[in-house]
């Protein structure tokens, strides 16, 4: 496999950067392959601790890397429409989708390979059926692929933007309108690796669009959509306009630790993928695929609820 290293990339050390870049790979078993000479630097051998100057071409040889144990699992799936081509699920928050550096034994391909057996290999060898991810502490609706040819299908939809996805938030604050946009390139951050920051220049184009659907003392919930699927979108757009979503402890730190303290029995992020749309594969149908918010997240929203909360608009939900 051969990667190219960027700008952003500068200062990594190789190790961190392999990391980043090959999920399902731990930095120790990267250590290990970088040690017998299986990975290369501009076609010589570097040590782990080699800082990135931001244009090398790293060559890493994994058939030295045994594969994770993908062994059927069986935990509890919510399954909301089935057939031949694919599958719809319900992702609970706190499990990963897929195996990778620091997921542990149990993840969503698990509980997949036990509920529907064999599934497409399009996205590779640890991402049987998965054509699109949430993040772990994100619930929602999530399409899973049964065959390569659904698989490809569906790949090229989300490529062409013609899968809606929308989201429900709860942010601290409340935005100044009712509906807005937020246009903001991301890109991974300057200092800490593992996570993404937004920026007017530079990374990748992204946008999300966002209307109020409620607004309660202290917070506001918002209904989102994501016109494009960078890592962790949402999380850094609403955080880059000043209203990180609740329980995000990592692009919402301040906000986080007064709200944990406060509600110490909430240990997820408030973001929930609450409807797909999207054409079917093989018919060509538009799907339209709904998801009400898990009980955890409603029990909140009735715990910050007053007499003098509001409902903006025409866009009260039911909830069940």
């Amino acid at each position: 496999m051969l990667l190219k290293a960027s700008p952003e990339d500068r200062g990594l050390r190789l190790d961190v950067f392999l990391t980043l870049k090959l999920q399902g790979q731990t930095r120790s078993h990267i250590q290990t392959l970088n040690q017998s000479g299986d990975v290369l630097v501009d076609g010589a051998q570097e040590k782990s601790g080699y800082k990135i100057q931001g244009s090398e071409a790293i060559e890493v040889r994994l058939k030295a890397a045994d594969p994770p144990s993908l062994e059927p699992q069986n935990i509890p799936l919510n399954v909301i429409y089935e057939d031949s081509d694919l599958a719809v699920i319900e992702k609970p928050s706190g499990l990963s989708v897929h195996p990778g550096s620091g997921t542990g034994p149990t993840t969503l391909v698990n509980a997949l390979l036990y509920r529907f057996g064999n599934l497409s290999g399009a996205g590779g060898a640890i991402r049987p059926g998965i054509v699109h991810r949430l993040d772990k502490w994100t619930s929602g609706l999530l399409i899973v692929a049964k065959n390569d040819n659904a698989h490809v299908r569906l790949g090229r939809s989300f490529q062409d933007r013609t899968v809606e996805k929308t989201y429900l938030a709860l942010v601290h604050g409340k935005p100044p309108k009712d509906s807005g946009e937020v246009a903001l390139n991301i890109g991974r951050h300057p200092r800490f690796r593992t996570r993404m920051s937004a920026r007017p220049s530079g990374g990748r184009s992204a946008r999300s669009t966002y209307s109020i659907v409620e607004t309660l003392p202290g917070f506001t919930l918002l209904e989102v959509k994501i016109h494009t699927g960078r890592t962790h979108q949402i999380r850094v757009h609403l955080s880059a306009i000043g209203h990180p979503v609740a329980g995000d402890d990592v692009y919402g730190q301040r906000k986080f630790a007064e709200f944990s303290l406060k509600h110490p029995e909430f240990r997820r992020y408030f973001l929930h993928a609450a409807e797909l749309r999207f054409p079917h594969p093989t018919s060509g149908e538009l799907m339209t695929m709904k998801s009400p918010l898990p009980a955890e997240l409603n029990d909140l929203l009735v715990r910050l609820r007053q007499p003098g909360a509001t409902r903006v608009g025409e866009r009260p939900r039911k909830r069940t």
